[in-house]
């Protein structure tokens, strides 16, 4: 079969075998439409230590089950499958408690350790947690992004602790930060301010009706914009998407004395925090990578039609283009959120 495999800092589409039921748990999915995540942008550049060599990149997908292993209960042949980006067991003590990205024996996985989804077939380990059944009406493009960045996005807003009528602010008018205005929104967030140097970016997030102030730091001084809306105290939450030194300082900047500070971006160096700065705001930070244990209750509030994501797809591209998409993807020229991949 056709399948994108990294090795040494390089790509190319090249021929795998098929994948085959290795663990009871398993499962095989016909991918039907996968996508391409910064992240995997980042093992290529080697950013990720975890990540093996000679593997098939990709953690986002919808398809359709063609086998199942012996040990899976919930899943059946035919289904129509979204996609977890994370492996886990459900049994734990982290999976126990809610806390998957730390699964004893999983975690990112798929598309970092084993071969994951820019392929024709993919193997998805502790099927029944890491698949979810679609409903009819919700299409594989309704679901694309529900196990990843709409998580992630959930995953940042819940950390903040929104109480109704917050204002949060969230730096990063990307994927994940429109996501994380979506979600803060349906949490109860009275006002979202948010905050990014793509033009582009910022309009969608206001003509998507996900912001209510948009501020592009290399236009206007954010943290005295903050203040002015928020009678000087500063925001209630801070949910961090952008990943940048300059964008991590102003987190805490803008945040509010006693606010939550979610930092869900993922950074190719080492950030500090001045504490000296710091003292008497008295913070908390949260940080992490994404707990995407809500999909069952994302998938609803899309079939409910509260939350949608389908204005995230900007781009299509055939499984043969997949290299021009990952070109496109990472010089990620105006306009363009997420790229959907589709079987040739």
């Amino acid at each position: 079969m056709k399948a994108l495999i990294y090795n040494k800092n390089k790509i190319h589409l090249g021929e795998r075998q098929m994948p085959e039921i290795k663990h009871p748990q398993d499962a095989i999915v016909k991918v039907t439409m996968s996508s391409i995540c910064t992240s995997d942008l980042h093992i290529i550049k080697g950013f990720v230590p975890r990540a093996n060599e000679d593997i098939v990149l990709g953690h986002e997908f919808v398809g359709e089950v063609v086998e199942v292993g012996e040990g899976v209960k919930r899943l059946h042949a035919g289904d129509r499958v979204g996609a977890n980006c994370e492996t886990f067991c459900g049994e734990c003590y982290f999976c126990q408690r809610g806390f998957v990205n730390n699964c004893e024996k999983g975690g990112w996985e798929l598309g970092c350790r084993i071969d994951g989804c820019q392929a024709e077939y993919v193997r998805v380990p502790y099927a029944d947690n890491g698949l979810y059944k679609l409903p009819e009406s919700v299409s594989y493009k309704n679901a694309l992004f529900v196990g990843d960045i709409l998580s992630s996005g959930y995953f940042g807003a819940e950390m903040c602790e929104i109480k109704a009528g917050d204002t949060i602010a969230v730096i990063g008018a990307g994927p994940v930060g429109l996501c994380a205005m979506m979600c803060a929104k349906f949490l109860g967030a009275g006002k979202i301010i948010a905050i990014d140097i793509d033009e582009t970016r910022l309009n969608i997030a206001k003509d998507e009706n996900l912001a209510d102030y948009i501020f592009n730091p290399n236009l206007t001084n954010v943290e005295a914009e903050v203040k002015l809306l928020t009678r000087n105290r500063g925001a209630d939450g801070v949910i961090e998407c952008a990943g940048t030194s300059e964008t991590f300082q102003l987190a805490w900047k803008i945040a509010r004395p006693n606010a939550v500070v979610g930092v869900v971006a993922m950074y190719e160096e080492n950030q500090i925090l001045p504490l000296p700065e710091m003292y008497g705001k008295n913070l908390t930070f949260k940080t992490g990578g994404v707990d995407a244990n809500k999909c069952d209750k994302l998938i609803k509030l899309i079939e409910e039609q509260k939350i949608s994501t389908d204005f995230l797809i900007t781009h299509t591209f055939k499984l043969d283009e997949i290299l021009e998409a990952y070109k496109l993807f990472e010089e990620k020229p105006a306009g363009c959120l997420k790229i959907a991949i589709i079987p040739d």
